[in-house]
């Protein structure tokens, strides 16, 4: 079996990739990489230079050929890594007529708990949706910002004791709605500095998360090492990392208690599983990063059911809007009906009570929608960064 040709498929938000076989197999894949996404499709096609010809089933040797090829590396270079490397591995499974998770070694679960997207402009928009995801049956919420998602038009100013206080009062709203029956998963979105993340995690540490996730910004590891040996609470971190090596670092220093690998930024299904066995041998759990497609969604979970170490898997919902949509384009409900996530492929994964049920279909277990690329043309990602009253950048 030979690769024939290697696609490029932009649909909405979204960079897909197809790889194609002499024997009429077509695996598919997705790069991660958000807003550089034309850069990664670019990448793609110097990566598809080296595939045409090749033999599909030596994924380790396509990635650590690719890995390796040239000096520099990236968010848009291994999202297109990603992607290919999802693909493969799709190949593989329909190939021998197997889900993906079964190469890697077989199940470990029959359903893959997962946290369900949550968001709001306002505190009350905040609630009402907790309240809604619980109605839902999910027994874990996560995106959950205590800052609020307000639109990034809007410019920021608090006082340190408005910031820190007000945030903590939320998170203590946010446990009184649902009870200890939804775990809470604080997304912080890398916006405090050191010190002040050390002073939200001591004070929300009563109201019990069950993480706190990117608390400051992800470029110095000694702030997240810190940080992490002056709190009680677990800490989240991973999802702008690009290669297992980053993972180690943080891991060796004890600085992180659920890794966040995207798949699709990671290096694939390959990558992910590397940081995971990284992440096993030093007890520590996995928390696979995905506010993409109903395509990342299937590639996370052949990760979740195989690994002994998967903790909770991030679900943006497929019946809603991308999480672009929602969050970085200022629209943090779903009011928009023109597009949903799982417009873009055939089916999407059965989700029942919180948990996904682990699919049985060959390889990663979806399929592109007809047409798709043309019915949801593409589009670009808009640069927005929030600014504060003084006129400089606001991480949100």
């Amino acid at each position: 079996m030979k690769i024939t040709d290697v696609k490029i498929i932009p649909v909405n938000r979204f960079l897909f990739v197809e790889v194609h076989t002499d024997e009429g197999i077509i695996g598919l894949g997705e790069s991660g990489s958000w807003g550089f996404l034309d850069a990664s499709a670019e990448a793609i096609k110097t990566f598809k230079t080296y595939l045409i010809g090749q033999d599909p089933l030596k994924i380790e040797h396509h990635w650590q050929y690719m890995y390796r090829c040239f000096h520099f590396r990236g968010a848009a270079i291994m999202g297109a890594l990603s992607a290919i490397d999802i693909a493969l591995w799709d190949i593989a499974g329909k190939f021998f007529n197997t889900p993906v998770y079964q190469l890697l070694g077989g199940k470990c679960r029959d359903k893959a708990r997962v946290y369900y997207h949550v968001g709001g402009e306002t505190t009350e928009d905040l609630i009402h949706n907790l309240k809604e995801a619980k109605s839902k049956g999910f027994t874990a919420v996560g995106h959950l910002t205590p800052f609020l998602d307000q639109d990034r038009s809007v410019p920021y100013y608090e006082t340190h004791a408005q910031k820190i206080g007000n945030a903590i009062d939320r998170v203590r709203m946010y446990r009184e709605a649902v009870g200890d029956e939804v775990d809470l998963c604080i997304e912080i979105h890398r916006r405090l500095k050191p010190s002040e993340a050390i002073v939200l995690a001591r004070g929300i540490e009563k109201y019990h998360p069950f993480f706190i996730e990117d608390p400051t910004t992800p470029d110095n590891f000694d702030s997240m090492v810190h940080i992490a040996h002056s709190i009680d609470v677990p800490l989240a971190t991973g999802e702008r990392f690009h290669t297992p090596q980053e993972f180690a670092q943080l891991i060796r220093r004890d600085a992180v208690d659920y890794v966040r690998p995207d798949v699709c930024m990671c290096g694939g299904i390959t990558g992910a599983k590397k940081i995971a066995a990284l992440a096993e041998a030093n007890d520590v759990m996995v928390v696979p990063h995905n506010p993409l497609s109903p395509v990342s969604t299937a590639a996370c979970i052949q990760i979740a059911a195989c690994i002994p170490n998967f903790a909770l898997q991030e679900y943006p919902g497929d019946d809603r809007a991308s999480a672009t949509e929602r969050y970085i384009a200022g629209k943090t409900d779903d009011k928009d009906q023109s597009f949903r996530q799982s417009d873009v492929v055939r089916h999407t994964l059965r989700c029942e009570n919180g948990f996904i049920i682990i699919p049985d279909d060959p390889g990663i277990g979806v399929e592109l929608a007809e047409d798709v690329e043309n019915r949801f043309p593409y589009s670009r990602r808009v640069i927005q960064t929030r600014l504060h009253v003084d006129g400089s950048v606001v991480d949100q």
